[in-house]
């Protein structure tokens, strides 16, 4: 029910309550009826569930199922390397997840602990959540209101919604009816549940409790919100599960066939008889493809270079609360952001002045230089403000005033000064209703009441005006020329306050009657201004392919002239407020939303449902907050990006926190989302180059009844241990000289795309090629020699293969070979690796028997180097023909 349309009497009548408060009885009924005021939660999964949830991953199944037949057949130490890394996988994955619900329980805490009702007759405190509909509520300043509510009385009441609304200023509230429909931010007759009493005093009829109240729709939309998977994410899971199908059929083709080759054998009696041993065999070679075939590290690794994007995103002010959200921001195409504190400075400045027949510019900042009528608008600026800003430059009290004084120590005139010169005698408060205020100084020997207010009600009182030294008459044509700025200052998205005075004639105390026959002064006009460094982020982000869009709960004038003042409206945008939206159907804003630059007041559900416009048209999008009322519009987002000085709802929901609030951080977080990214696909290049040519090399000895190259722990060895240090090192390289000047990739683009599938392959052909020359010519002395050169080849090659996978269009010399110290010390921690399995005692845990000495080892090494050389060379080759067709 729309109870900011209908009366105080007709809400009253509507709920069945009395201005006098219900009784204790009636109030317990009514708790039975609506429930506690608090919001539910729905049963969050218990921890072994999400567990179990994390081994459904085709990869995860068949390093699994791997683990088991090593275990089944007495290989003790594979089986337990393989269990400890699903373990350590399932475990970060199961605290992601209970990070991700404690938005829920943010907002739960921002209901008010206490309320003060009329019940029996008298004023009682109460716990807040057994307020009920029909209650009546007193609020007073520093309250938090407990629940939805039509206003009864309004005493110069304000509250701060900006949590509900995103308006940066205290909403003025009264009791009049609305007449027309009307968004949260426009329903002054009504408070709700959370807000904060700045100001004055009220009364109010509870309309709505728990998760009736407008924080408890938020509550239910942040729980029906989706949680995005990120691209990243998206992508991996899907090759996984093609992996894992591939890796599952190889695995049966191979065991069919070296069973099948036993049995043929059998038949022939060359192989002894011994069946049992035969299958065995057989069961090592198809794990020991399964082993080589699968990153058992790839998901750890991927962990770790997110985790170090983290951190170069913390040095530009970017939280990240989620590590996948990193790689999001790379793709990321459309930015909604917020204005206030976000594109702006979140200070109300003043940017402009006017006296009659003043100068056409700002007011000079020496002092000395100031016209007298300047000196009695800077006076009155100061005097009439119950504002101030302290030794340490923190200012206090409201933001309109605090900004006067600002401008006027900006002019070099210390409020200080001014103030004990000429102290306040007395004061008429600021009233909303009013839109006034005034205060009393003697000032010249003449007692004075100064007024600053609203220029539409303060002309309204003028009957002199100030010009310079002297006073006029307040003419007509002055009225109009002055209403003429007004409107020049209003058009400009400014706040406008105008400033008079009058002489009084006694020495008693004043009234509101007194606030009559003013002399007009001048006027100020004040903007909450862009940030300085936001005028390049969006030409930044303009030319990444990325589209900055506007969302506020600020007026659509306001919204309009930051947007285009920052180059966020072009030609040809359009501006369209929350109600606008409610108009248009689905389709009606498929079509124009490429057009929509700026979005004002507008709704929880409004954000939502930009959100999601953006997303059906397969856009990486980005949403900015800091409100409650901006949580599920947050969580809906592919990246959801909180405000460090926000909620702990919004910070919560976000996936990101920005800890200075500011638009610049967005665009500079993208630029490493980038780099990370194209990280990750160097690390998945090398590990599948690597995990190929392991696998070319066991086919090829399958196919030519060879005995495997590998057993199953040499390449556990090199898959989690030897390969993760390079992995991760390749996360640290430097962003491209091109990241932030190409378009976001495509949403359906997969992790092999542009040119690292070829890569991959290449690479890995040439690792495969090596390694089964290396065992060939180790099969001329013996088996056992074979494989230790086989081993050799492959860890020395996988491991050099790292300069080659530094960059995709220079070699290791032209990206700097020194230029990436992580490199050149993953590769050095290598070799050590390598060499402790040379150690005697170790040598026969690896299969690498005695008689495999420095010639053996010089051959294996220098077939790995040779296939690193090729590398380079066919990438030149390739870089040459690609520049020549451009």
């Amino acid at each position: 029910m729309e109870f900011y349309r209908k009366s105080g009497e007709e809400t009253l009548k509507a709920l069945n309550a009395r201005p006098e408060g219900m009784e204790s009885g009636e109030a317990g009924r009514r708790l039975e009826e609506h429930g506690y005021n608090e919001l539910k939660e729905r049963e969050k999964d218990p921890v072994w569930k999400l567990i179990l949830e994390s081994f459904k991953d085709p990869m995860v199944i068949v390093l699994l199922a791997a683990a088991i037949v090593q275990l089944a057949l007495g290989e003790v130490i594979e089986s337990v390397i393989i269990f400890a890394v699903l373990i350590m996988n399932s475990i970060i994955g199961v605290v992601q997840t209970k990070k991700a619900e404690s938005s829920l329980d943010a907002l739960k805490q921002m209901s008010a602990p206490a309320a003060k009702v009329k019940r029996d007759g008298r004023v009682q405190t109460v716990e807040a959540r057994e307020v009920v509909p029909g209650d009546i509520v007193l609020l007073e300043a520093g309250d938090y209101v407990p629940a939805d509510g039509r206003l009864l009385e309004s005493s110069s009441l304000k509250t701060d919604e900006g949590m509900l609304t995103g308006e940066s200023e205290a909403a003025e509230k009264h009791t009049e009816t609305i007449g027309e429909e009307a968004g949260i931010g426009d329903r002054r007759n009504m408070v709700f549940s959370g807000a904060l009493v700045v100001y004055g005093r009220g009364t109010l009829v509870v309309t709505g409790t728990g998760a009736n109240s407008e924080i408890g729709k938020i509550a239910g939309l942040l729980e029906s919100a989706e949680a995005k998977q990120t691209p990243l994410q998206r992508k991996l899971e899907s090759f996984s599960k093609k992996l894992g199908v591939f890796i599952l059929i190889l695995c049966i083709v191979i065991f069919g066939v070296e069973a099948g080759r036993e049995w043929f054998s059998a038949g022939s009696g060359d192989n002894g008889g011994d069946m049992t041993g035969a299958i065995l065999s057989a069961f090592m070679f198809a794990v020991a493809v399964a082993v080589a075939a699968i990153p058992e590290a790839l998901s750890s690794i991927v962990t770790i270079v997110l985790a170090v994007g983290t951190n170069k995103m913390a040095k530009r002010h970017a939280i990240i609360r989620r590590l996948p959200a990193v790689e999001t921001l790379g793709s990321t195409r459309v930015i909604c952001t917020d204005k206030t504190g976000t594109l702006t400075q979140n200070k109300m400045t003043v940017v402009d002045d006017y006296v009659p027949e003043g100068r056409t510019e700002q007011i000079p900042d020496d002092p000395a230089e100031w016209t007298e009528s300047e000196q009695w608008l800077m006076r009155i600026a100061v005097l009439c403000n119950d504002s101030r800003i302290n030794e340490d430059g923190q200012e206090i009290g409201d933001p309109t005033e605090t900004a006067l004084l600002a401008y006027s120590a900006k002019k070099n005139r210390n409020q200080e000064e001014v103030r004990s010169a000429y102290g306040r005698e007395d004061e008429i408060p600021f009233d909303s209703d009013r839109k006034l205020m005034s205060t009393v100084h003697t000032i010249g020997g003449r007692r004075l009441l100064l007024v600053k207010g609203g220029p539409d009600v303060l002309l309204g009182r003028c009957s002199g005006i100030r010009i310079d030294e002297r006073e006029e008459a307040f003419t007509d044509e002055w009225l109009e020329k002055i209403r003429a700025k007004n409107e020049e200052f209003s058009d400009r998205a400014l706040r406008v306050l105008a400033f008079g005075y009058k002489e009084l004639a006694g020495g008693g105390s004043v009234s509101e009657e007194d606030e009559n026959d003013l002399v007009f002064v001048g006027l100020t006009a004040m903007i909450d201004p862009p940030r300085d460094e936001v005028y390049g982020a969006i030409e930044e982000a303009r030319s990444a392919g990325i589209r900055p869009v506007m969302i506020t709960g600020d007026h659509k004038t306001t919204a309009q002239a930051i947007g285009r003042e920052i180059g966020l409206m072009e030609e040809g945008d359009e501006a369209l407020t929350g109600r606008e939206l409610d108009g248009l159907s689905d389709e009606e804003l498929d079509n124009r939303l490429e057009r929509i630059a700026v979005y004002a007041r507008v709704s929880p559900e409004n954000k939502i449902r930009i959100v999601r416009a953006w997303q059906k048209k397969g856009r990486i999008t980005a949403m900015t907050g800091d409100g409650v009322n901006d949580a599920p519009a947050l969580k809906q987002a592919d990246i959801g990006v909180a405000m460090g000085s926000g909620t702990d709802v919004a910070k919560n929901s976000a996936a990101m926190v920005l800890t200075d609030d500011n638009f610049v951080s967005i665009v500079s977080a993208v630029e490493v989302g980038r780099t990370v990214f194209d990280n990750i696909k160097k690390s998945i290049a090398y590990l599948f180059s690597g995990n190929l040519g392991a696998i070319i090399a066991i086919l090829f000895a399958l196919v030519f009844d060879w005995i495997n190259p590998f057993t199953a722990l040499q390449l556990l060895f090199i898959n989690l241990l030897n390969d993760s240090l390079p992995a991760i090192a390749l996360g640290m390289e430097k962003a491209e000289p091109d990241v932030m000047r190409r378009q976001p990739r495509d949403i359906d683009e997969g992790i092999f795309a542009g040119g690292t599938l070829q890569t991959v392959i290449v690479r890995g052909i040439l690792i495969g090629a090596a390694v089964i020359a290396s065992q060939y010519i180790g099969l001329q002395e013996s088996p056992e020699i074979s494989v230790a050169m086989a081993f050799t080849t492959l860890i020395l090659a996988r491991t050099l293969q790292t300069f080659a996978a530094r960059s995709q269009t220079q070699t290791a010399f032209g990206a700097g070979f020194f230029a990436n110290k992580y490199v050149l010390g993953a590769v050095l921690f290598c070799f050590v690796l390598y060499a402790v399995t040379l150690i005697p005692g170790v040598r026969g845990i690896f299969s690498i028997p005695a008689e495999f000495g420095a010639n053996q080892w010089l051959i294996a090494a220098g077939l790995a180097l040779a296939a690193v050389v090729l590398m380079e060379i066919i990438k030149m080759i390739r870089v040459r023909l690609e520049r020549k067709k451009a």
